[in-house]
């Protein structure tokens, strides 16, 4: 209850509608991008629909544009990389209309753009791994061990 905010906690998409069909005054939903095996993006779109009001941010430790982007369209307020402080969170719900993080005038390195690339097909294929490795051409184990890996910064 601190700064005033109640919490509660969702493990995964189940749990959070759970929770919005039990307390629909709910306004501010912070979101991880991954939620054990689901992404974060689908749990967004189903509590768009259980609390359409709701401001929900969508926090990362596998940023990437396209999920970025897809986020802002499907509803989120904003998006922020993982570490993020509470301080840092509170600011991107307040000032959920400008961008939280400039864009890098240096080029972005060719690892990230895969990184990216692999991001935006497994978003296509609603997180099925099997049919983003068809997709990619390449093992399913392989993409399993590129989806492990941090991406660089740029």
């Amino acid at each position: 209850m601190r700064q005033g905010h109640s919490v509660c906690i969702a493990n995964n998409g189940h749990q959070a509608a759970e929770h919005c069909d039990n307390d629909s005054a709910i306004e501010r939903v912070i979101l991880d991008l991954k939620l054990e095996q689901e992404s974060g993006l689908s749990i967004l779109v189903d509590i768009k629909q259980r609390l359409p009001h709701a401001e929900i941010l969508i926090l990362t430790g596998y940023s990437s544009i396209s999920t970025a982007v897809e986020a802002i369209k499907l509803g989120a307020v904003n998006y922020l990389c993982k570490p993020a402080s509470a301080e840092d969170i509170v600011q991107a719900f307040s000032a959920s209309d400008k961008p939280t993080e400039s864009i890098s005038a240096t080029p972005t390195s060719v690892s990230r753009l895969e990184w990216e690339h692999i991001q935006r097909v497994l978003s296509d294929n609603d997180g099925n791994i099997s049919a983003t490795a068809r997709n990619l051409g390449m093992h399913r184990r392989t993409l399993q061990r590129k989806l492990q890996k941090k991406p660089s910064k740029t």
